[in-house]
């Protein structure tokens, strides 16, 4: 029964998840399965605004903060030797990945 593999990754650093959906493509197109991706999802922005002067005096100015979280879809067909490769895979600290496997 053939699977199929989801990965999602996600990072705050673009470059490290770019750097990583990169090496997933090259090791797919070594072993010759079909690959969907990487698809980007939507970036989530985490804002946070908070006040420069601690007290409540002087004029009203703030500080605005933003963390990006940027997503990347991947689907492939789901073989032994791939997979395996894939488990091998150096992946840096900031980059997280979810992997489903489902049947066809």
């Amino acid at each position: 029964m053939p699977q199929l593999a989801r990965i999602k990754l996600t990072s705050t650093n673009l470059n490290n998840l770019e750097q990583v959906c990169k090496e997933i493509k090259e090791i797919t197109e070594k072993t010759g399965i079909k690959v969907r991706g990487p698809l980007p999802l939507p970036t989530k922005r985490l804002r946070v605004v908070t006040r420069k002067a601690p007290s409540g005096q002087g004029t009203h100015t703030f500080d605005k903060w933003e963390m990006r979280i940027h997503r990347r879809l991947i689907d492939l067909d789901a073989d032994d030797r791939t997979m395996r490769q894939l488990m091998r895979l150096r992946v840096p600290d900031d980059v997280f990945i979810e992997v489903n496997l489902s049947a066809k």
